[in-house]
C-alpha cells in the first residue's frame, strides 16, 4: 500500500471513528468519571488510600471471586446449551421458525428482578421442582446459572447464528468429498471461521453474567453477591460511594483485561470468509441425527425459555374471584398500584417503544460507524478504541444512572428534563451488540472487492454503500434487533431517569413490585406480559426482514 493510500486509508477511519468517540466522551466517560470522582474525593483531594482499604477486605476478596466464578460457569454453560441452537436456526429450516426466533429472544429484554421472580416460582417452595421431585434450588449457584442461561441463550443464537447462515456450507462437503468425517469436517472448515462470533458472543454473555444484579439478588439470596450487587448495596443502602468508586474502577479494570484478551484471540483467528445468501444454505432436517438435534433444541426451548414464560402469564391471568383480567384492567387507571404512578401504568408501553426506537437510531449509527472503522485494522489505536465500545457493558448500571443525574445537569449538557436523556442511556447498552454483531461479518469481506472498487474511482463512503452494506445487510437486521430488544428491556440506568410521567414498561414493572400486596404483583406480572408481547411482535416483524445478496452485489430489502 503506497504512502497517499495509507495516509487516505487513516484519514478515513479517524473520520468514522470521530462521532462514536464523541458519543462515549460525553454519554459514558464524563458521567462514570463525574460519579467516581465524587467517590474518591474529599474537600477537594483525592483519598487513594480508600482503594487499598477495600482490596484488601476479605468480603470484597469473596464478592470478586464469586462475581468472576459464576461468570465463567454461566458462560460456558451457555455456550454449551445454545451453539446447538445457533446451528438449528442457521441450517435448518423448519415450520414455525421466525416464531421460535422470536420466543428465544423475548428473555433477552424481560427486566432481571421479573425473570428473577418466574425463576423462584419454578425453583423454590412450592415451585415446580419442588412440587414434583421435592428439590428446590433457590439460594444455589444453579438457579443463578439457569437464569443466566434463560438470558443470554438469544445472545449466542443470533450472534454465531447470524454468521452460521452465511457462511458456505461446500467448503464443508468439499473436505468430506476428500475423506474428514463429519465431525473432522466441521471442526477444521466451519469451526476455525465461527471463532470471531463465538468469540464475540462469548465475550457479551461474559459481561453481562459478570454485571449480574437482579438474578442474583433474587435466586442466590444473602449467601451470594456480584460486584454490581455490592455496588448497589454500598451507594443506594449504606450510602458508601468510596467504596462503590473502587468496585467501580475493580470492575473497569477487570473488563479491560478481558477484553485485551479477546482482542488477541479473534485478531489472530479472524480470515476473509465466503459468504452467501443465507436463503441458500438452510435445508429441511437430513436422516436421523438432525432430526434428533431438531427436538433437542425444541425441547430445550419448552423447559428453558418457554416455561419461565408460562409463569409469568399464569401469574398475570390469576385475579382475585377468578377474573383472568382484573390485573390488565387495573393497568388503565392511574390509581393502580396503590398510588405508584402518576399516569396509567398501560402508557408505559408506547414511552417503551418511542425509547426503543430513538435508542435503536442512535445506535445503530454510532455502532455502524464504529464498526466500519473497525474492519480497517490498525493496530493499537483500533484495539483500544475496540475495548471502549465494550465498557458499557461491563460498568454498573447503578453508576451510569447516577452519573447521569450528577454530570448533565448544567449547560450545554443539562439534559436532566429532556426525554432523549433514556434513548441515549439505552443506547449506550446497544452499541455493543450492534458492533459486535456487524464486525466478524465485515471482517469477512474479501478486501480486493473494497480494493477494486477504490481503484475504479469509488469513494470511501461509495465502496461501503456498494460492497459492504449489500454483504452485511442481515447483519444490520440482526443488529438492529439486539439494538431494539435490549433498549425495550434496560433498566440498571432507566430506573434513575426516567421521569414519573413517562416510565418505561421494565421501570414501572421494578415499582409495582417494589410495592407490597397481591394486587401489585399481580399488575407486576401483567406489564411484564405486555412487555413480553410486544417484544415478541417486534421481533416477528424483524423476522420477516430477509437480505438477499445477490452475486452481483446489489441487495433487495
Amino acid at each position: 500500500m503506497t504512502t497517499p493510500t495509507r495516509r487516505r486509508s487513516a484519514a478515513v477511519r479517524l473520520g468514522l471513528m470521530a462521532l462514536p468517540l464523541a458519543f462515549f466522551a460525553l454519554f459514558f466517560a464524563y458521567p462514570v468519571a463525574a460519579i467516581t470522582g465524587r467517590g474518591l474525593k474529599e474537600d477537594g483531594q483525592w483519598q487513594l488510600g480508600r482503594v487499598g482499604d477495600v482490596l484488601t477486605d476479605p468480603a470484597i476478596g469473596h464478592v470478586l471471586w464469586f462475581t468472576t466464578w459464576q461468570a465463567a460457569a454461566s458462560t460456558a454453560l451457555t455456550l454449551l446449551v445454545a451453539l446447538p441452537g445457533a446451528y438449528v436456526f442457521a441450517r435448518l429450516d423448519f415450520p414455525g421458525k421466525g416464531v421460535l426466533r422470536a420466543v428465544v429472544t423475548v428473555p433477552f429484554v424481560l427486566p432481571t428482578v421479573v425473570a428473577g421472580s418466574a425463576f423462584l416460582a419454578l425453583l423454590g417452595r412450592g415451585g415446580l421442582l419442588d412440587q414434583l421431585w421435592g428439590v428446590r434450588l433457590d439460594t444455589t449457584v444453579w438457579a443463578i446459572l439457569l437464569a443466566h442461561v434463560f438470558f443470554n441463550y438469544a445472545v449466542v443464537v443470533r450472534t454465531v447464528g447470524g454468521l452460521w447462515a452465511q457462511l458456505d456450507p461446500r467448503q464443508e462437503e468439499a473436505a468430506r468429498v476428500l475423506g474428514a468425517s463429519r465431525l473432522r469436517a466441521w471442526r477444521t472448515v466451519t469451526l476455525p471461521a465461527l471463532t470471531p462470533a463465538v468469540a464475540s458472543a462469548a465475550l457479551m454473555v461474559f459481561l453481562f453474567t459478570f454485571t449480574s444484579f437482579g438474578v442474583v439478588q433474587i435466586l442466590g439470596g444473602p449467601r451470594y453477591a456480584t460486584l454490581e450487587v455490592e455496588i448497589y448495596q454500598q451507594t443506594a443502602q449504606l450510602l458508601d460511594l468510596p467504596t462503590a468508586a473502587v468496585l467501580t474502577l475493580v470492575q473497569f479494570a477487570a473488563v479491560g483485561v478481558l477484553l485485551a484478551v479477546h482482542a488477541r484471540t479473534v485478531r489472530r483467528s479472524e480470515a476473509t470468509l465466503r459468504l452467501v445468501d443465507p436463503a441458500h444454505t438452510a435445508h429441511r432436517p437430513r436422516g436421523a441425527a438432525q432430526w434428533a438435534l431438531l427436538c433437542g433444541v425444541l425441547g430445550t426451548a419448552l423447559l428453558l425459555v418457554v416455561v419461565p414464560l408460562a409463569v409469568l402469564v399464569q401469574r398475570s391471568l390469576d385475579g382475585p374471584g377468578g377474573d383472568a383480567l382484573a390485573f390488565y384492567r387495573a393497568l388503565g387507571s392511574a390509581e393502580s398500584g396503590g398510588g405508584t404512578f402518576t399516569v396509567a401504568p398501560l402508557e408505559a408501553v408506547g414511552n417503551s417503544l418511542e425509547y426503543a426506537l430513538a435508542a435503536t437510531a442512535v445506535a445503530l449509527l454510532v455502532g455502524g460507524l464504529a464498526a466500519a472503522a473497525l474492519t480497517r485494522r490498525a493496530g493499537r489505536l483500533a484495539r483500544g478504541f475496540d475495548a471502549l465500545l465494550m465498557l458499557p457493558l461491563g460498568t454498573s448500571a447503578v453508576t451510569v444512572g447516577f452519573g447521569f443525574l450528577i454530570a448533565l445537569d448544567e449547560p450545554p449538557l443539562d439534559l436532566r428534563s429532556s426525554w432523549l436523556l433514556v434513548p441515549l442511556a439505552q443506547a449506550l447498552v446497544g452499541v455493543p451488540f450492534v458492533v459486535r454483531t456487524m464486525l466478524p461479518v465485515l471482517r469477512a469481506v474479501d478486501a480486493r472487492l473494497r480494493e477494486a472498487a477504490a481503484v475504479l474511482g469509488a469513494s470511501p463512503l461509495r465502496v461501503w454503500r456498494e460492497v459492504d452494506l449489500p454483504l452485511v445487510g442481515r447483519a444490520v437486521a440482526v443488529a438492529a434487533g439486539f439494538a431494539f430488544a435490549v433498549s425495550l428491556g434496560e433498566f440498571g440506568a432507566t430506573v434513575f431517569i426516567a421521569r414519573p410521567d413517562s416510565p418505561t414498561l421494565p421501570v414501572a414493572v421494578a415499582r409495582l413490585l417494589a410495592r407490597p400486596g397481591e394486587s401489585t404483583y399481580g399488575q407486576a406480572m401483567a406489564l411484564s406480559t405486555v412487555l413480553m408481547l410486544v417484544c415478541a411482535a417486534a421481533l416477528l416483524v424483524l423476522e420477516r426482514v430477509r437480505v438477499r445478496v445477490r452475486t452481483d452485489g446489489g441487495s433487495e430489502w
